[in-house]
C-alpha cells in the first residue's frame, strides 16, 4: 500500500473542496474546506522532493489548464492528469508530464459505458496510461459510478464484474467516495473493502480521511491492495495530519 499525493485546481488554484458539492452552477460555490496563492508547481516539487510517485493532479471545472501544465513540468512522470480529459487533449497533458491521464465523463454517457470510446481512447493513449476514475455514490445500498461533477449517477455498480470488465482496459483506478469526500469524517469502509477484494489492477481510493490512523485502516480493509489519498485533512491543506508523517510511514511501508 502507498500513500498518493493530490493537486486539486479550481479557478487555477490549488484547493480541497467537499466533494459532493461540485456543481456546474455558476452562482452555487462548492464549499471549499481551503485555497491557496502557493503555486501547483510548489506542490508538484514538494511531491518530487518526497518521491511520491502516482499522485493526481484534478482540474475541477475549466481554468485550470496552464495550472495543470505547471505541475505536471514540475514533477515529469510523477503525477496523473484528470478532469475534462478527451483523445483530443490527452496528449497535452502528456506531452506535458502525466505519467497517465484519468478519465471518466468522457467514456460514459446517458447512464452506461460507451464501449466504442472507451476502444477510441485506448488506441490514442494506450492502456498503460489510461486510469479511469470510477468515483461513486451510494444508491439503495450499492456504489454507483457518478460523472458530471459527480451529481449524474449511472447505471453501472461498482462490483467485482465491473472491476474486472473494466481492468482490461487501464492501468489503474482512482476511486473517489463522493459522499465523504471532503468531510473529514471517516473512509467508506465498505467500499475500501470492494476495492481490495476485487479490484485486478492498483486502485487508489480517496474521501473522508481525517486521521492518521486511517492510513492503517485502509491498509487493513484494503488487504495491503489499495493506496489511499489524504486531501483535506493533511496540515499542508489546512489539516491536522501531519504530512511529514505521512510520507515517513509510505517509506517505512515501502523498506
Amino acid at each position: 500500500m502507498k500513500f498518493r499525493p493530490c493537486i486539486d485546481l479550481k479557478n487555477g488554484k490549488v484547493v480541497q473542496i467537499v466533494g459532493g458539492t461540485l456543481n456546474d452552477d455558476q452562482d452555487k460555490a462548492p464549499v471549499t474546506n481551503f485555497e491557496t496563492e502557493k503555486t501547483p508547481g510548489a506542490f508538484a516539487q514538494l511531491y518530487k522532493k518526497d518521491r511520491l510517485h502516482g499522485g493526481h493532479v484534478i482540474a475541477l471545472g475549466p481554468g485550470n489548464h496552464d495550472a495543470a501544465i505547471s505541475a505536471l513540468k514540475a514533477f515529469p512522470g510523477g503525477l496523473h492528469m484528470g478532469g475534462g480529459i478527451t483523445p483530443d487533449n490527452a496528449f497535452d497533458y502528456l506531452d506535458a508530464g502525466a505519467s497517465h491521464v484519468i478519465v471518466t465523463s468522457h467514456v460514459f454517457s446517458r447512464g452506461k459505458l460507451d464501449m466504442d470510446k472507451l476502444d477510441t481512447l485506448v488506441k490514442k493513449v494506450g492502456k498503460k496510461r489510461l486510469v479511469l476514475d470510477l468515483s461513486c455514490r451510494k444508491k439503495d445500498g450499492q456504489f454507483f459510478i457518478v460523472t458530471d461533477r459527480w451529481q449524474t449517477f449511472t447505471r453501472v455498480p461498482v462490483t467485482e464484474k465491473t472491476l474486472a470488465d473494466l481492468s482490461a482496459h487501464c492501468d489503474e483506478f482512482l476511486i473517489h467516495g463522493v459522499d465523504v469526500e471532503g468531510k473529514m469524517a471517516g473512509i467508506q469502509t465498505e467500499l475500501v473493502e470492494i476495492l481490495g477484494k476485487y479490484s485486478p489492477i492498483p486502485a487508489t481510493y480517496a474521501g473522508g480521511a481525517g486521521e492518521f490512523s486511517d492510513l492503517e485502516r485502509v491498509k487493513k480493509l484494503g488487504k495491503n491492495r489499495v493506496d489511499l489519498t489524504i486531501g483535506s485533512a493533511l496540515d499542508i491543506f489546512g489539516g491536522s495530519i501531519p504530512y511529514a508523517d505521512v510520507v515517513a510511514w509510505h517509506n517505512a511501508c515501502a523498506e
